[in-house]
């Protein structure tokens, strides 16, 4: 499969772009991005050809699809062109700002029979794995609670490095829409949504320690129509600071740190805490997006994820705003989960 980068503005631009050259079916045929000094560069060192008319190739035929790493605002314009040229789309999280734009992409897509692949990389993972298996099976009874955390210290200054290691384009509201909540927020909302149920409402506060023109620290309590609680915690802040995911039931408890995984039944037949043994990771989301095009496999991220992702984002940045909790049924959507 022939492939086109599409900017390197993302900073896993270049993790895709090796992912993409360690895969067998793919090739990395073109390079396009809007600014054309960067492009210049990035398609000189993977050694293929650089083109500043994005329209060019989207218009060539060689080409079968595209891995989108633009600005987030710019997803909309580029994924549905790419979608109506006929190219398969591998993308970086979130897909739109609203739910009301990921619908408007979803249905290019589907008009024009392409596959759509947005890269939510933990739902590959054996803790996620292994934390919905325990769930499905009983182990923790009704789930009453769930929290789950993933930060960094992307925007803590350094002397080399006054606003942090971040690019700074990633403080640019207009392109990014957001901060930490948007993205690195992003894989604890998609984990809690999956393994938490259907979202009643949020309660969010984004909050701008540094003053950096978007959020770098933020939390959001989710209310699930199961009648279960949550709480998604994010930040670029955080020295040292552990993936954690916490499941609370009536029969059990899940902790998740990093990989390590431990769990308390009384399904289990013991009372201290036990490390079970963890399936397999599934291939990745770019292996996936391969296997969909070429032999019409399911990828694991589905619309739902795609959309509630979005919706959580949409509706805590509303709450912060304006200083109230917000129901989901006032998004433009009836969410699936």
């Amino acid at each position: 499969m022939n492939v086109a980068l599409l900017s390197k503005w993302h900073v896993h631009a270049v993790d895709y772009a090796r992912e993409a050259m360690e895969n067998e079916a793919i090739t990395i045929k073109t390079v396009w991005d809007e600014n054309e000094e960067r492009g210049t560069q990035w398609a000189e060192e993977l050694g293929v050809s650089y083109e500043a008319d994005l329209q060019n190739v989207l218009d060539d035929s060689n080409i079968d699809g595209v891995i989108v790493t633009t600005a987030t605002n710019r997803h909309k314009e580029v994924i549905i062109a790419a979608a109506n040229h006929g190219k398969h789309i591998f993308t970086e999280k979130v897909l739109a700002f609203t739910v009301k734009e990921c619908e408007e992409i979803l249905e290019a897509v589907d008009r024009n029979n392409v596959q759509l692949m947005v890269n939510l990389p933990r739902l590959t993972e054996s803790f996620y794995l292994y934390a919905q298996q325990a769930l499905d099976k009983g182990l923790l009874g009704d789930l009453t609670y769930i929290r789950c955390r993933v930060a960094h210290n992307g925007s803590v200054p350094s002397e080399e490095n006054p606003k942090g290691w971040l690019p700074p384009h990633f403080y640019n509201k207009e392109e990014c829409g957001g901060g930490a909540l948007i993205d690195l927020g992003a894989h604890p909302i998609y984990l809690t949504n999956r393994l938490g149920g259907k979202v009643k409402a949020v309660s969010g506060k984004l909050n701008e320690f540094y003053n950096l023109g978007v959020d770098d620290n933020a939390v959001v309590m989710v209310e699930y129509d199961s009648g279960a609680m949550g709480m998604i915690e994010t930040g670029f802040l955080s020295y040292g600071s552990p993936q954690q995911l916490e499941l609370y039931g009536t029969e059990g408890t899940l902790m998740v740190e990093g990989q390590d995984v431990r769990i308390k039944s009384k399904h289990l037949g013991r009372e201290d805490w036990v490390k079970p043994e963890l399936p397999n990771p599934l291939s990745s989301n770019m292996g996936q997006w391969v296997e969909a095009i070429e032999k019409g496999l399911g990828p694991v991220v589905t619309r739902d994820d795609i959309l509630n992702l979005t919706a959580i984002n949409e509706a805590a940045a509303i709450s912060s705003q304006e200083g109230r909790r917000v129901a989901l049924s006032e998004l433009t959507f009836e969410q699936k989960i």
